[in-house]
Order: structure tokens, then C-alpha cells, then sequence
């Protein structure tokens, strides 16, 4: 997992928690949204880690002998 993933994932669970706590304390329904939106955040998260890039196809090396630019 690299850096922007773990950034994803930590704004995910600040955003639910944050929305949670709040709608807690303050008991206004407006704060639902923060964990919607924590829950599409975590969505989003999880599909960009599961797409794989397309393989990369092999062409003519450059720096090997022979090529004429």
C-alpha cells in the first residue's frame, strides 16, 4: 500500500468518526452526510486498489544495436 492509499484510507476513518462524534454530541442529522461521504471516500479508496494498470506491451529498445532513428 503506498502513501496516497494509507491518505485515503486515514481521511476515510477521520470523516466517519469525525461525522459520527459530531451527530453524537451535537444530535444534528446534518452531520449523516460526513459519514456518507467517508463511506464513498472508502469506496473510491478500495476501487482505486483493486484497478490494475494494463501490462505495458514490449517494443523496440532505443539503445539497442542496429535501431536507425
Amino acid at each position: 500500500m503506498n502513501g496516497a492509499m494509507k491518505a485515503a484510507w486515514g481521511l476515510t476513518v477521520f470523516v466517519i468518526v469525525a461525522g459520527a462524534v459530531l451527530w453524537a454530541v451535537t444530535g444534528r442529522n446534518v452531520f449523516a452526510v460526513f459519514i456518507v461521504l467517508g463511506v464513498l471516500t472508502g469506496v473510491g479508496a478500495w476501487f482505486t486498489g483493486r484497478i490494475a494498470p494494463p501490462p505495458s506491451r514490449p517494443g523496440p529498445d532505443p539503445t539497442s544495436e542496429g535501431h536507425t532513428p
